[in-house]
């Protein structure tokens, strides 16, 4: 579990079957595992339904909860420096 857990920290919310592939942890098992983390909250699903090239995929997107990343480096926008 700790590997996905670090997976998620590090590229944000992403769905079961790209954890899976990514961490080569048959898709069976990281189900499963990712089933504990949502009960455990430390983990957020939400299922999803995304067309690619008109296919529909539907799956289920995990994030980490309560998880904010940083900010990335370089310029702020005007916005952004109005508020400060």
């Amino acid at each position: 579990m700790k590997e996905i857990l670090q997976y998620l920290i590090k590229h944000g919310e992403r769905l079961d079957t790209d954890i899976a592939e990514a961490t080569g942890i048959s898709l069976a098992t990281v189900r499963l595992q990712l089933a504990e983390l949502v009960a455990k909250c430390e983990v957020v699903a939400c299922h999803s339904i995304r067309f690619k090239n008109d296919k529909k995929i539907e799956g289920t997107i995990y994030r980490v909860a309560g998880y904010t990343p940083p900010a990335s480096p370089g310029r702020k926008s005007k916005t952004q420096l109005k508020l400060s």
